[in-house]
């Protein structure tokens, strides 16, 4: 694994995110109120929209153009949605959050 250290856990706010530019495209971190870190693609399986820009709630992120939820952990749209986020392994080690980016 190419671990990057991509800043503070306090970079990111609770039951929010930060936008991440990078050669794969834009990836999306949140944190849960639980202090979980989670890294996905920021694009909405459904039609594109910026999930960076939409609402967390527990482990899942609910997509500001048509209110798909989007779970973190797995990736995957919550029934009755299909589709799915690449998502990137992340952890968090000392306060630093770190991200594979193969």
């Amino acid at each position: 694994m190419a671990w990057l250290n991509v800043g503070l856990l306090e970079d990111i706010p609770r039951l929010g995110s930060r936008l991440l530019v990078s050669e794969k495209g834009n990836i999306a971190l949140f944190r849960s109120s639980s202090d979980q870190v989670f890294a996905v693609q920021d694009r909405c399986p459904h039609k594109g929209g910026v999930l960076s820009q939409g609402i967390v709630h527990g482990c899942k992120v609910t997509c500001p153009l048509h209110s798909w939820i989007i779970d973190l952990a797995a990736g995957e749209a919550v029934a009755p949605d299909v589709g799915h986020v690449k998502k990137f392994a992340v952890k968090v080690e000392n306060e630093s959050v770190f991200l594979d980016l193969p």
